[in-house]
């Protein structure tokens, strides 16, 4: 074997090594992601998650938290405002997840991005009567900025590790069988 083939063969000895690491992690033992259909079926897995750098925003006290603060659960981020529509017809399902999910590894996280902030989010999310929603705002938009989203309504995934695992950029029924299975996959790797 000359010192090139030598070379290919190990590199892909070793690929094929990482390759069955991956496949055999106890992570990964919850098999594939749902098939995406139904109210979720523009929800576009990341193919590379990663952990991304993401700034601070406020809880309902007005104090700074950040995703980290989570860490350990899957997070569910939404950023909604007061004045979109859809965002607000979106909210009564966010609301149901959440209340699914109660107890488990998982935080849903209602990112209000009225420039106003907790003024005019606080009052308008208790008028709502949601009990599971908890109020937080991103006045200055750094964390919509910070993960380039687009439009409103955009939810994105976070696993427990803090990696972003996908994003719908549009409305959906998050308390819906596809919605709920596809979260219940990611909380069943959070174990």
């Amino acid at each position: 074997m000359t010192g090139t083939s030598a070379r290919v063969f190990v590199l892909a000895l070793l690929a094929a090594a990482t390759a069955l690491a991956v496949i055999w992690s106890p992570a990964e033992r919850t098999g594939p992601a749902p098939r995406i259909t139904g109210e979720i079926q523009h929800f576009s897995l990341e193919r590379n998650p990663r952990v991304p750098a993401v700034p601070a925003f406020l809880d309902a006290s007005g104090r700074e938290t950040t995703l980290v603060a989570f860490r350990g659960k899957v997070v569910v981020l939404n950023f909604w405002a007061t004045w979109c529509a859809p965002c607000v017809h979106e909210l009564p399902s966010l609301d149901r997840l959440a209340a699914r999910f109660a107890g488990r590894p998982f935080a849903l996280v209602a990112l209000n991005e009225d420039r106003e902030g907790a003024t005019k989010a606080g009052p308008f999310l208790a008028g709502l009567r949601l009990g599971n929603l908890a109020l937080y705002t991103d006045p200055m938009s750094r964390v919509q900025w910070s993960l380039k989203v687009r439009g409103l309504p955009t939810t994105i995934v976070f696993d427990a590790a803090g990696r972003e695992v996908g994003r719908l950029e549009r409305p959906a029924d998050w308390a819906s069988p596809e919605a709920i299975a596809l979260i219940e996959h990611f909380v069943k790797k959070a174990r």
